[in-house]
């Protein structure tokens, strides 16, 4: 089950499923642009690059960008020490250059213009490269145009940061950190200060942003965030506008210094006054669902206003907002159900005397929603105690609920049946495809009962699921890997086997998912061995500590759900 898994997610990452998505991103580009890895090696290009360059993307993947196409103005390959934009790729800042030429397979030169900015998707950093053919325009001729108005940004540095705002905001599904890139993008590159007001799903405002730049710092004014005033349905004041969807909008001090028509423009006032904004340009943040909020630029210290000029590029860059922020609140709320389900569906755990019980379920923080890792426990007629742990293939809903059902009917099973464990558990997998939605699924089912003699005999099988540890009062651990057999869900018929062993006075058994002990560029062996360490080295813990101590030491990398429950025998 783990492995099919790691296959599915192996093959979401792929360098040809990343090319696709991050050509997906630069295709909303209105420049020719293609992305570059931290070794210079092209991940991604756009139509408009295929075609000035005249090259496939195939032909672009993988190569290194400085080799394939930087030329010298005679068509020579271009010495890296001499090539401008080779040497601002290494030094890691933003640059521009209009004097460069670029290879075409019939041994052609394109001249163009370029801009470079670093860029971050997901965990993996690298460059984006914006280009156009270059206008034929003399040094001489640049040199006598007009110096561009403060502030203002030229087409090329525009569609730049329009585009970094697509690869930084949607490589995010935590709204927090949505809205942390997003001050970071316009302050202080277009603005003085930056204030993001969100409508919550309650239809209430709430300032949730109010930052200005320091130097390199941004710095949260916290006093002037926190819940808003209603939103008035027919003021004509900016904010209000913006707040309703109707449109962008300039503003200034003066805007608000007429008596105001609702407890937000109140609020506005003191926005401009606590902050000394002179000019201030706003915009809704919309996407095709609903308003989600407005965002508002402002100049303190530099002079320059903002001019109706600005307001294309605000729109662009809140609609690009409003894709991140209504994408991450989605993935919230499904997650949300989904947590709540689960922790609904999870048992509470029964008494059962002389022995102490407790568990422990982790939902993977970077899964797109929790799995289908479940444990239980309950009490059989004859006084005997069920034990089972088992995990669902898949990291969704479906999986929470074919869990749901899998442990549903396991408990019918057991209860009804005074067989073997695996008795109970071949006819589970034999119902498996005919009444469940569950493709395929691992599982231990164990029976623990006590002896004439006041000991603890546990007998189980184990159906594909990595094995339980068993830890003594004296720091002995090894993992019972007798009575395995095939996961549920494969149609085979094959025989499957039972084990029994007699749990020692005040030793601690301990069942777990593949969550635990899997994580990218470590081996299965290596985890169990680090959870048999550790688990050794806890023995005379009491339970609780003892789950809480091991979590923390073990330290599950996040990528799969956790489910762990453990019990202890008496001395």
């Amino acid at each position: 089950m783990a492995e099919a898994e790691r296959r599915d997610d192996g093959a979401a990452r792929t360098p040809a499923a990343r090319a696709d998505a991050l050509a997906e991103v630069l295709g909303c580009i209105g420049a020719a642009a293609y992305a570059v890895d931290e070794g210079g090696r092209i991940l991604a290009v756009n139509r408009s690059a295929e075609r000035l360059l005249d090259r496939p993307a195939a032909d672009l993947l993988g190569r290194d960008a400085h080799d394939l196409l930087h030329r010298s103005a005679q068509g020579e390959p271009l010495p890296r020490t001499q090539c401008d934009m080779r040497q601002a790729f290494h030094a890691g800042r933003p640059a521009q250059g209009s004097d460069a030429y670029f290879a075409r397979p019939d041994g052609s030169l394109l001249r163009v213009s370029w801009l470079i900015t670093p860029h971050t998707a997901g965990d993996e950093a690298g460059t984006l490269v914006l280009f156009h053919v270059a206008e034929e325009i003399s040094y001489a001729d640049r040199r006598a145009e007009p110096p561009t108005p403060a502030g203002a940004l030229t087409e090329l540095e525009r569609l730049a940061l329009l585009a970094e705002t697509t690869t930084t905001l949607t490589s995010t599904l935590d709204v927090d950190e949505a809205l942390r890139r997003l001050a970071a993008l316009v302050v202080p590159r277009l603005a003085d200060w930056v204030v993001i007001d969100l409508i919550t799903e309650r239809d209430e405002v709430w300032r949730t942003a109010v930052v200005h730049a320091e130097g390199d710092t941004l710095v949260h004014r916290e006093d002037l965030q926190g819940p808003m005033p209603p939103v008035p349905e027919e003021s004509p004041m900016p904010l209000s506008r913006a707040l309703r969807g109707v449109s962008s909008t300039l503003a200034g001090p003066e805007t608000y210094q007429r008596p105001p028509d609702s407890g937000i423009a109140v609020e506005q006032r003191r926005l401009f006054e606590a902050t000394g904004i002179h000019s201030a340009v706003i915009a809704p943040i919309r996407s095709s669902r609903a308003v989600l909020g407005a965002l508002t630029l402002g100049r303190a210290e530099t002079p320059a206003d903002f001019t109706p000029a600005d307001l294309p590029l605000l729109e662009d860059i809140a609609r690009r907002a409003a894709l991140a922020l209504d994408n991450a609140r989605l993935y919230q709320r499904q997650r949300k159900v989904a947590e709540t389900m689960q922790n609904h569906l999870l048992p509470q755990m029964p008494v059962v005397p002389g022995l102490e019980m407790t568990v422990r379920y982790l939902p993977a923080p970077d899964a797109s929603q929790v799995g289908g890792d479940w444990y239980d426990a309950f009490t059989l007629p004859d006084a005997a105690t069920a034990l089972a742990i088992g995990d669902v293939v898949g990291h969704d809903l479906e999986a929470a609920a074919g869990m749901a059902q899998l442990r549903n009917m396991l408990r019918a099973y057991a209860w009804s049946q005074q067989d073997p464990p695996s008795r109970i558990v071949t006819r589970l997998d034999e119902a498996i495809t005919p009444i469940t939605d569950v493709a395929m699924a691992t599982l231990i089912l164990a029976r623990l009962t006590g002896t004439d003699d006041g000991r603890w005999e546990l007998s189980w099988t184990n159906a594909g699921h990595l094995p339980p540890l068993l830890v003594t009062r004296d720091g002995l651990a090894h993992f019972l890997t007798d009575g395995h057999g095939i996961l549920l869900g494969t149609g085979a018929r094959l025989p499957r086997p039972d084990a029994t062993t007699v749990l020692p006075p005040g030793s601690t058994l301990l069942f777990y998912t593949d969550g635990l002990v899997e994580a990218p560029g470590r081996t299965l062996d290596e985890g169990l061995h680090r959870l048999r360490q550790h688990a050794a080295a806890l023995a005379h813990r009491s339970l609780a500590p003892f789950m809480d101590e091991l979590l923390r030491r073990v330290e599950p990398p996040g990528h799969d759900d956790v489910a762990l429950l453990a019990l202890r025998t008496p001395l």
